[in-house]
């Protein structure tokens, strides 16, 4: 037997080639497709398996910082820089908080942590708006239940005298019905005491602005007489300082009431 048999019986055509031969449609698609995915997923394997986990066990710990307050663009800047993202989880309304305005973080501030961490965030949605509702014609009682179903709080109750409405039903309200006011304002009522032909009781208006005293003169029958203006800078424009007659006093229909007001120039 020559070297050249012995040579063909020891090296055996392998496996693969048997099974996929060179140059068939197999073995493109082996060779062009299946291959490359393979390796792709033995990669994705070992990066999340082996190295990432050993990335973030060795990551350098440090405190996360306060981002409460923040507006939430400023709050993505600061956390960026130290290698930080932000999510935002839930947003509430908020009385003297900005729109966009970071309530809460978690985790804390102080909390350590690693690069590549997610914070979540509760911002501001702003100041909730809610409409006054329709009081004219309700007993004080009910009135104050739509008030606060509303999510708005009694005011000042002030009284007058009517001929044509029952004892104790709102004549009308300040703000009136219809406007928008912020969540948790108070709404004033004006209250019809009973039926007294020619007397009323002067309501207060010391601290209100001008057009709702002359609202509440209006609805009481009074009328403005004399307005001297004092300039004080403690006060809005055009804020009721002082009235010539104090508040309760049974007064006639018709009658003047001079008042002080505030001005800044």
């Amino acid at each position: 037997m020559t070297l050249t048999d012995l040579d063909k019986i020891y090296k055996k055509e392998p496996l693969y080639n048997k099974l996929i031969p060179p140059g068939s449609w197999r073995r493109m698609i082996m060779n062009y497709f299946m291959i490359p995915l393979a390796s792709l997923f033995v990669f994705y394997l070992l990066m999340d398996n082996i190295v990432m986990p050993l990335i973030t066990r060795h990551g350098t710990e440090f405190e996360l910082p306060e981002i409460t307050g923040y507006q939430l663009q400023d709050a993505e800047h600061v956390l960026d820089l130290v290698g930080l993202g932000i999510e935002v989880t839930s947003e509430e309304y908020h009385a003297d908080k900005d729109e966009g305005t970071v309530l809460s973080q978690y985790p804390q501030a102080g909390t350590k942590v690693k690069s590549g961490r997610i914070i979540k965030v509760v911002t501001s949605i702003g100041q909730k708006s809610v409409k006054v509702p329709q009081l004219a014609g309700f007993s004080v009682r009910q009135a104050k239940l739509n008030i606060e179903g509303s999510g708005l709080v009694l005011g000042d109750i002030a009284w007058t005298f009517s001929d044509s409405l029952p004892e104790r039903v709102v004549v009308f309200s300040y703000p009136a019905s219809g406007t928008e006011i912020p969540y948790g304002s108070p709404v004033n009522l004006m209250v019809n005491r009973g039926r007294l032909s020619g007397i009323v009781f002067m309501p207060k208006l010391v601290g209100r602005s001008l057009d709702e005293a002359r609202s509440l003169l209006d609805a009481a029958e009074l009328k403005i007489g004399l307005i001297k203006y004092i300039r004080d800078e403690n006060y809005l424009p055009e804020t009721v300082l002082e009235q010539s007659v104090e508040e309760a006093v049974e007064l006639e229909v018709g009658e003047e009431i001079d008042l002080i007001v505030s001005t800044t120039e």
